[in-house]
């Protein structure tokens, strides 16, 4: 793993504010899964839009957004015909270093500057936050961290699960393991404590095994 001198000197350089970005308003129907929209004065991530037209009444998009500074889950029904403020970010790539209270340390890899991340700006993803992973950080107009957006898939080593029988190979039932970051994920009756498994970050499940 990778550390800056500001790491090994035992202080934390303060990162650059970034103070060039812009806002948009659009339509509605040109926001996506993943947009950044400033909404009732707080930034808030797309995490849904379905466009629903219910027989003879007006069409809407049917909205589920994730408040990014409070973390908090916001469902809301957008006209068919409405325009949203839009935020332009930049996106750059970080390292997760390690933990800092309720916030996590992560490093610029061009750099070598560190910034502390809020567990809010990663959301749930956040129990798969692996040392030395690197992700992506979205940053807002006015230079906040507004997400952090994790690899879809991550490898990760089982800590902790009952002991696999031979009777257990020959089923298709799951079992619950600890993974090294301290999750937990169901997993096939035959793995066992040291196996390596990849993960999709966004839904929390099992994918496949991984042989090293």
């Amino acid at each position: 793993m990778l550390y800056s001198l500001s790491l090994i000197r035992g202080f934390q350089e303060e990162a650059p504010v970034r103070k060039y970005f812009t806002r948009a308003m659009t339509s509605i129907s040109n926001i996506s899964k993943g947009s950044i929209i400033r909404f009732k004065g707080e930034p808030h991530i797309m995490e849904s839009l379905v466009h629903r037209t219910p027989g003879n009444l007006r069409a809407f998009y049917q909205a589920s957004m994730r408040n990014l500074k409070s973390g908090r889950n916001v469902e809301y029904r957008f006209s068919a015909t409405e325009s949203v403020d839009l935020i332009v970010t930049e996106r750059k790539e970080y390292q997760y270093l390690y933990p800092d209270g309720s916030d996590f340390v992560m490093m610029d890899n061009e750099t070598f500057d560190q910034i502390n991340v809020p567990e809010s700006a990663i959301g749930p993803a956040v129990r798969f936050l692996k040392d030395g992973v690197n992700a992506m950080i979205v940053f807002s107009d006015d230079g906040a961290i507004l997400s952090v957006e994790l690899p879809t898939f991550v490898e990760v080593e089982i800590t902790e699960t009952s002991p696999a029988t031979k009777d257990d190979r020959a089923t298709s039932g799951t079992k619950t393991a600890v993974i090294e970051t301290g999750a937990e994920v169901n997993v096939p009756m035959f793995l066992q404590t040291g196996s390596i498994i990849r993960v999709d970050t966004r839904s929390g499940e099992y994918i496949e095994r991984v042989k090293k």
